[in-house]
């Protein structure tokens, strides 16, 4: 099992706009063989940052959801969206 944390600060002007693509991502990946949580999360201190939590049960998971439709026409649309986007980080539960 392999866990994702991919956070990005979104501009405030953008937020509902990233909110609507984000919530596509996160619905169509959810349905993704393999995937077994993927959410979108908005931080309490700071409006602007916001986390995808994924949970996938393989490499091979991930690299077929990189692949994925939405995936590739999504994820460029966040660049426009977004102040700065922080390094993604990779765990596996101990």
């Amino acid at each position: 099992m392999i866990k994702i944390i991919a956070r990005r600060v979104i501009r405030p002007d953008c937020i509902e706009a990233f909110h609507t693509l984000a919530q596509e991502l996160a619905a169509a990946s959810r349905a993704e063989a393999g995937n077994l949580s993927y959410t979108l999360n908005q931080s309490t201190a700071d409006v602007r940052l916001h986390a995808f939590i994924e949970v996938w049960q393989d490499q091979a998971a991930i690299d077929a959801h990189n692949r994925s439709e939405h995936f590739t026409r999504i994820v460029p649309q966040f660049a426009a969206l977004t102040e700065e986007r922080l390094p993604v980080e990779f765990f596996t539960e101990l």
